[in-house]
């Protein structure tokens, strides 16, 4: 016999599905203007088409996506499976069993019109669980089959405690660097496309300031390879005096003459600075390592010095970039 498979699902991106599910004893899923999913063969090209034809607007990403998640509900799930459910209302894993076949009921819940019969068995709290596990169930999908830890949930759901602590799950460190890494990628995209060209300098200025500088930005055209001016006096004319200059190529990789041609116009007392939102070559991080009075600032130092600065920002920019502060667990270092 077919060993049961073990689904997560989530109740709506803020939990709104949450009543529907527990009183009504169903697990369900959204896209309603996708209408009967059983009028749709049992072919991922046919829900594929379906979705397109359905969300016209939809990014070309989003329509295989939603087209699997659909096709596993409607056909993939099947009668005595488990479907794990982590409510956000009561922090609980509910547990279920599929009743039965997909069911379409727009009458019932138009939000929610696709809809599978459940019976809720067993409600766990999330505490009983490993990171890990925990992990695997707040996928980002609607709907998703748990493999990894599958055998820990049904362990769970038997009886059987889980003992792992928390220092020998391996999975805590990887939760907080994704989240970190995911928002690294967020600011360094949102930067070059929305700040492309001279507009990346007035945003590096504003960082500037919230370091304690004052700036001057220059026009837009020929600057001469100087972007910003910044110092700390009122008047400009105290040193320290920093000649920035500014790249706003994503992927770009800033070589050594670029390097070299702005530390041409540092003057005596002065300091050179570049800013790209790329990398910089060898020769050119060899070239800024032998001069004290430069400093080169890559993309991922850049995004370090604006999430260090962030809650000092202008509003406009903290608009451009909405960052919100959490806490993630980082791993126990081993006792020897």
């Amino acid at each position: 016999m077919k060993e049961p498979a073990v689904w997560g699902i989530h109740a709506g991106r803020t939990g709104d599905a949450d009543s529907l599910f527990l009183k009504d004893n169903v697990v369900a899923v959204g896209w309603h203007e996708m209408g009967d999913l059983s009028k749709i063969p049992c072919d991922r090209e046919a829900y594929k088409l379906a979705v397109a034809k359905a969300y016209p607007n939809a990014k070309p990403g989003a329509v295989p996506n939603n087209a699997g998640q659909l096709l596993r509900f409607a056909c993939e799930i099947q009668t005595g499976d488990l479907v794990l459910y982590p409510s956000k209302q009561d922090r609980m894993v509910h547990f279920a069993q599929v009743q039965g076949g997909y069911l379409y009921a727009p009458k019932v819940s138009p939000g929610y019109p696709n809809q599978r019969p459940v019976k809720w068995i067993k409600a766990v709290p999330r505490t009983q669980f490993t990171q890990g596990a925990l992990y695997e169930l707040g996928s980002a999908m609607s709907l998703f089959q748990i493999k990894t830890y599958a055998d820990e949930y049904k362990e769970i759901l038997a009886g059987v405690s889980v003992e792992e602590s928390v220092s020998q799950d391996e999975t805590v460190g990887i939760v907080a660097e994704e989240i970190e890494e995911n928002t690294r990628d967020f600011v360094l995209k949102t930067l070059a496309q929305e700040l492309k060209g001279h507009p990346l300098s007035h945003f590096v200025a504003n960082l500037l300031r919230t370091m304690g500088y004052r700036t001057r930005v220059s026009p837009e055209g020929p600057d001469g390879g100087i972007d910003i001016i910044a110092h700390k006096d009122e008047l400009g004319f105290e040193p320290p005096i920093i000649k920035v200059q500014v790249k706003s190529g994503e992927k770009g990789t800033v070589g050594d003459p670029v390097v070299s041609a702005l530390y041409g116009k540092v003057g005596h007392g002065e300091f050179g600075m570049i800013v790209t939102l790329g990398t910089f070559s060898t020769q050119a991080t060899n070239f800024a390592k032998s001069k004290s009075n430069l400093r080169l600032i890559s993309g991922t130092e850049l995004v370090d010095l604006i999430l260090t600065h962030y809650e000092e920002f202008d509003s406009s920019y903290k608009g451009l970039l909405p960052l919100r502060r959490i806490y993630v667990p980082e791993p126990l270092s081993s006792k020897e």
